[in-house]
């Protein structure tokens, strides 16, 4: 695909960080490549270094244009948001430390967009990237989720990144 968009998404997790990569070039949607980056045991600072330097050679390998990380899901635990929070600016720092724009999208945002239905399990989420990238399985819920982040940008920047000047953001949808 020649002008085509090639974007990044992340699904932010402190033991599992997902990653998408596609291309999106007006309606079409090309497979890149996807998986997860593991930070494995051990303190919390080694622990976002691992997906620190594991999305830094992700955005070496595969030079994405662009960067999409979901948002964080709040929690009852707080401890474990704050963690999860972590992650996420782990991630986000990759990719302004590589130069790109980041776009952030709440799971709803997500899942509306993918599936239609922002309340939607997380198969259904593996089973719609698997039929919009046309591949040959459903990727690991992880890769799925970040995917799904990067086809969700790939919508926007189709739409004109929503048009949201004007509208605010309700449960995952513009108002």
């Amino acid at each position: 695909m020649s002008g085509a968009a090639r974007i990044l998404g992340i699904d932010p997790g402190l033991r599992v960080t997902g990653f998408g990569v596609i291309e999106a070039e007006g309606g079409r949607l090309a497979y890149v490549a996807s998986g997860c980056v593991r930070s494995g045991a051990g303190d919390l600072a080694s622990r976002l270094k691992t997906i620190l330097e594991g999305l830094n050679e992700v955005i070496g390998a595969h030079r994405p244009g662009e960067v999409a990380v979901e948002k964080v899901f709040v929690n009852a635990n707080p401890q474990s948001t704050l963690a999860l929070g972590q992650a996420r600016g782990t991630a986000i720092c990759a990719a302004v430390l590589a130069g790109l724009p980041v776009a952030e999208y709440t799971a709803l945002q997500v899942k509306q967009s993918v599936v239609g239905n922002g309340h939607a399990k997380k198969e259904q989420v593996q089973h719609m990237v698997r039929r919009l990238l046309a591949l040959p399985g459903d990727p690991s819920p992880d890769a799925a989720d970040a995917l799904a982040c990067a086809i969700c940008h790939a919508h926007g920047a189709r739409l004109g990144r929503l048009a949201t000047h004007g509208y605010r953001v309700k449960r995952g949808r513009l108002v």
